[in-house]
């Protein structure tokens, strides 16, 4: 809106109940197209092929490259999940060889005291 711009909220209501209202009927359409395609899952298609059929065409390529966006945000997310598992799972392994090796350290001290004992009975 431009600056100075005020809205009664009497407008914001009725705007609020209109785009509840534009929502309603996006989802019917949309779900008719999943049903048409023996699916009780809504999908981005789904949502745009309702968009033409409601004749919102002119919103159907910024929703393409919303969506194209959001895909890539959450490739960017999924791999980056992946590379913080496998630095935590390589950490995780770090840290249980030099446990074991600690182990082992602690053995062979033993076992050089037990030897060191045995020499001196």
């Amino acid at each position: 809106l431009p600056d100075g711009v005020n809205i009664s909220k009497e407008a914001r209501s009725a705007i609020s109940r209109a785009a509840s209202v534009f929502v309603l009927y996006a989802t019917s359409c949309a779900n008719n197209f999943a049903m048409k395609g023996k699916r009780k899952t809504l999908n981005a298609g789904d949502v745009l092929s309702a968009m033409e059929e409601m004749e919102f065409q002119r919103f159907v390529a910024p929703l393409k490259e919303s969506l194209e966006v959001y895909r890539r945000e959450q490739k960017g997310k999924k791999e980056a999940r992946k590379d913080k598992d496998k630095k935590a799972d390589s950490d995780e392994q770090d840290k249980s060889r030099e446990e074991e090796n600690d182990d082992d350290d602690e053995r062979m001290e033993e076992e050089e005291q037990n030897d060191e004992e045995e020499v001196d009975n």
